[in-house]
Formats: C-alpha cells, structure tokens, sequence
C-alpha cells in the first residue's frame, strides 16, 4: 500500500513530472511544511522516487514533509523528446519549478549520486532554496574507473521476460557494490527499476537517453564549475557527505579532495558498501538523523 501522495507538476518547458510526497507524521500534508523544513531526495542516473520509498518515511517520522522527485525521464515522470535537456543543469530548473509550484521557500536536500550533482548545481544559482544536503556518494571529483563502469549498462538495458530475470540483471551490475544483499533484496531492487511496457514484458523506468551524455564523453569527471558549486554550497550551507566504502565513483581519494575543500563538511562513510548508499543502512541513517537534528 502506498505511503506516499502523488504530485503532478509541470516543467517550464512543458514536460509532466512526477514526485512523491511522504506527509511529516502527525501532520496533513498540505500542512506538513509547516512543522520543519521538508526533504527534498533526488535520485541517481537511471534510478527514480522510489529508491527513497523506505528512507523516506524513516524521515517523515521525525516531523519533516519528505518529497522524492522522479526527474525527467524517470519513474512516473515524462521522457524528453529532447535528449540534450537531460542535464543537471535543466534538472535544476524542474526542482526549482517544483518547490515555486509548491510553494517551498527552502528545504533540506538528499542528492543520491546525480541527485548531488543537481544539488550542487542548484547551489550555484539558487542558494537560497538550500537550507542543507545530504550528498550521497558523489562529488565535484569523481572516478573515471565508476563512470566506466556506469557508462556500460545505463541505457542498455533491454527488456526481460520476467521479475526472476530481473533481479538477476540488478544484482549482476550491482553485487560488486553490495555483497551483503540477499535475495529480497535484488528482488525489491528489480521492482523498483523495472515495470512492465505495452507488450507485457519488463522494461528500465528510465529513457535510455538519459545515458547519451555518459556513453558520448561529454560528462567528465570533474569541471571547474561544479567544484564552484561544490564549494559554494559547502561554505555556505550545512553538508553532509555520506560515502560508501566499497565505491568506485567516489574513491577515497575523490572524498579526501572535497574534505580539503571543505573543512567544514560532515563526513560518513558506510561499511562494505559501494556505489550508493541506500541511506537505510545504520551508519548512513544515524548519522543523517543526527544532522538533520541541527537544521530547522
């Protein structure tokens, strides 16, 4: 059963976007925001909303609204006929979109991988919409070795026949990432990453376009306008950075670079954990609660 309320917004640019809202416990939704600052989780590459389907209401628990976004060309939200729009610079401006419609001055973020880089994107123009954020193995420095790896699978996934197969194909690109993971868990992992088309057989929730800029070269591993924006969200706002141990996108050397920049960031790493973090694991909730405890 669903714990969440759909939203429906639209883009400047005309697209159907689609998130989730969790109501802060104890509190209607459409006065949840009122209670504390709400949540704001955004998802990696070709993830969606519901990677947060159980990290979220953890979060609505304590009081804050937490909303988790499908990003254009995900979940429940529209494809971009125009692959060129799938960047996190126009991802930026839907979360922008979002939280005008919504009526959200500011929130605290949660960015899983892409989702940290649409925060840090966001910063750059729009500070004042960050209270804090969590950024969740990712960084304005990041590993070739994991882009490699994420580049030979995103957007080349085809269909299957069945939710056995499925799972099979989650856990053979993921169990380097997650070795601890049993069987329920590449099963509710498959659930969420795949749903069946038209024909009847199961197809990614994501536009295979949204891998074109990763294929083509064009995303690198760092910019010098991102680690602007990096910086500029870490001086001026709280930062979380939540690091698994076992990653490949954010090594321990990509994460020794952002703690040199910003000495005031907040670090947590998750044990035999790759590339991302669930954020349910206890080392990465605890420590989020805990800042989130600090923030309004």
């Amino acid at each position: 059963m669903a714990n969440y309320t759909s939203i429906r917004y639209t883009s400047n640019d005309g697209l159907a976007l689609h998130a989730r809202d969790y109501a802060a416990a104890g509190a209607p939704a459409a006065d949840a925001d009122q209670v504390r600052l709400p949540v704001i989780c955004i998802h990696g590459l070709t993830r969606n909303a519901s990677d947060f389907d159980e990290f979220a209401p953890i979060v609505a628990r304590q009081g804050r609204r937490v909303l988790a976004l499908d990003m254009r060309g995900r979940g429940e939200s529209q494809r971009d006929p125009n692959p060129d729009n799938y960047t996190p610079s126009v991802y930026a401006g839907d979360v922008a979109r979002f939280m005008a419609d919504q009526h959200i001055p500011r929130a605290v973020f949660v960015g899983t991988s892409m989702g940290g880089l649409i925060t840090m994107t966001l910063a750059a123009k729009h500070i004042d919409l960050i209270a804090a954020a969590v950024i969740n193995d990712i960084g304005p420095v990041i590993s070739e070795k994991g882009l490699a790896r994420i580049a030979g699978y995103a957007g080349r996934t085809a269909t299957l026949d069945s939710w056995a197969a499925a799972a099979g194909y989650v856990r053979a690109i993921n169990a380097c990432a997650f070795p601890d993971n049993v069987d329920a868990d590449w099963d509710k992992w498959a659930r969420r990453a795949f749903a069946p088309d038209a024909a009847g057989r199961l197809a990614p929730r994501y536009d295979p376009n949204i891998a074109i800029a990763l294929q083509t070269g064009k995303l690198r591993p760092t910019s010098l306008p991102l680690r602007m924006a990096f910086r500029k969200l870490a001086q001026e706002r709280p930062v979380l950075l939540v690091r698994g141990t076992l990653s490949d996108l954010l090594e321990e050397r990509q994460a020794a670079w952002m703690r040199r920049a910003a000495s005031t960031m907040t670090c947590v790493e998750v044990p035999n954990v790759g590339h991302a973090p669930m954020l349910t694991e206890p080392v990465a909730l605890d420590a989020i609660l805990d800042f989130l405890a600090q923030v309004p």
